[in-house]
């Protein structure tokens, strides 16, 4: 009789068995996926930040922006001013000079934060005063501010370079404007060099290449002679229209060519808002306007400005229309808040650069903007949306004549309306005065601060990008300029 195989005797038996046990493990493992499944759906989605850019915080980073204060001697910023408000000189540039006319005897009391100036030429250019004086707060005040101060660079998302540059520019502008675009003698070039040593010789700025520097130059011509050199900051400008250099070769040195720099960016630099120069108005004041459009400045304008001369003599003597001439000096400030407040259109032409503080006095006058320009941009865009509140014209369209007024009266009051209403809900957002002496106290949440910093703050990814971009180059190599168009 033959042997039996040993194994056998238990297949028959044990197959069964396992195979049960197969099929529950299968149905328990499909029960653990469907269940986990069904958690990850129901759950809300949590990022997680590449290490590169994640930094420890008991806050959600996109929450505020970390600014570190770069290290410079007092008398870049604050004490500018006290030397601005203890000069007995008369800007030069203006037929009257609210901050020295009587001399020492409008002077501010000695104080550690000095008031901003009030005279309109310098006035319109305070934000760099307002930014530092928010950082400056203490912390337990800062409860409003997007930007939270930190004291270490290495730990600051950017670091804020307090310079006034447009104050010292401001400032010999006044005083000897003849020195201005030159070196020997020019008090404001000593200052931005001065700068520049201090700050390109720092850790942060060889660590970066200065990407992640931040300059408020609201002046066209603030820091002039350095602008190569900083050029791979973050550049807080009012517009792009003072950064050009006219070809003076090209058809005998008669073209209105530019050629572009390539130091300014909107990936990399931030439209800011000028400050405004007329009291605000509320909507409950509001009254009946009589005025279609108004205007006030001056009619000769250099370069791109020249189509607000062809424009008066189209518009001067039109029924319904009223320009005037002048600058919103202690005279011409009533003659503007009056003009502004009575009419349903402000008239804004470039001049010298595609923007002026005249729009934002526009909003705060609670005036439709009628903004002429075919290259101009505009604060906080993407945050705002201009054509909510505000009328664009091309160059070509205002130079038609009675083309303006028609498009301007074909506006139903309804349509009027609106603009205004929507106008009176982003008014604050061009605020910087907090309201506080010396710029020290808690800011407006939704003003041009915080506004600012929001700005920068979505530049921080292309920064670190930049910087990573860079120390990767193997040594020798240089990375060309390119044009970065929109």
């Amino acid at each position: 009789m033959p042997l039996k195989n040993p194994n056998s005797s238990i297949v028959p038996s044990t197959l069964p068995k396992l195979c049960s046990v197969h099929s529950a493990f299968l149905t328990f493992t499909l029960l653990v996926f469907t269940v986990t499944i069904l958690f990850f759906l129901k759950s809300p989605p949590q990022s997680h930040p590449s290490p590169l850019l994640s930094r420890s915080t008991s806050k959600e980073p996109n929450e505020f922006i970390r600014v570190y204060l770069a290290e410079l001697p007092r008398s870049l910023n604050y004490g500018l001013l006290e030397e601005y408000w203890s000069s007995s000189y008369v800007d030069s540039r203006a037929a009257s000079d609210p901050d020295h006319g009587f001399g020492k005897m409008n002077s501010p009391k000695p104080t550690k934060f000095p008031p901003y100036p009030e005279s309109p030429l310098v006035k319109q250019y305070s934000a760099e005063y307002w930014i530092l004086g928010d950082l400056m707060t203490p912390q337990e005040l800062r409860t409003n501010s997007f930007a939270k101060r930190v004291f270490t660079a290495e730990e600051a998302d950017v670091i804020f370079v307090p310079f006034f540059a447009t104050l010292s520019a401001e400032m010999q502008l006044g005083k000897d404007k003849v020195k201005f675009r030159k070196k020997e003698g020019n008090e404001d070039y000593k200052r931005q060099r001065e700068v520049l040593d201090l700050v390109r010789n720092s850790e942060a700025w060889k660590k970066s290449g200065g990407r992640d520097h931040v300059f408020v130059l609201t002046d066209p011509v603030a820091m002039w002679h350095v602008r190569e050199e900083i050029a791979p900051a973050v550049l807080l400008v009012v517009d792009f229209g003072g950064w050009f250099r006219l070809d003076s070769k090209s058809l005998n040195g008669n073209s209105s060519d530019m050629i572009q720099h390539t130091q300014v960016s909107l990936l990399k630099d931030v439209i800011v808002p000028y400050t405004y120069l007329l009291p605000r108005l509320h909507p409950s004041k509001n009254q009946r306007r009589q005025t279609l459009l108004y205007f006030k400045g001056a009619k000769h304008r250099h370069r791109g400005g020249v189509i607000r001369e062809k424009l008066w003599d189209l518009l001067a003597n039109e029924p319904g229309v009223v320009m005037e001439e002048g600058f919103p000096n202690a005279t011409g400030r009533e003659q503007s808040i009056k003009g502004m407040r009575t009419s349903e259109f402000c008239l804004h032409p470039a001049g010298d650069t595609p923007t002026s503080c005249r729009l934002f006095d526009a909003i705060e006058s609670l005036c439709i903007p009628v903004i002429v320009s075919d290259n101009i941009e505009l604060p906080f865009e993407g945050m705002l949306d201009y054509s909510e509140f505000s009328v664009f014209i091309s160059f070509s369209d205002a130079l038609k004549p009675k083309w303006l007024l028609s498009h301007l009266r074909s506006f139903s009051d309804k349509q009027k309306d609106q603009f205004r209403k929507k106008i009176a809900e982003i008014q604050e957002v061009f605020e910087y005065d907090n309201g506080h002496w010396g710029g020290i106290g808690p800011i407006p949440p939704d003003g041009a601060v915080n506004h600012i910093w929001r700005k920068v703050h979505q530049k921080v990814p292309l920064i670190r990008e930049a910087m990573i971009r860079e120390k990767r180059k193997p040594p020798g190599v240089s990375i060309p300029l390119r044009c970065h168009c929109t």
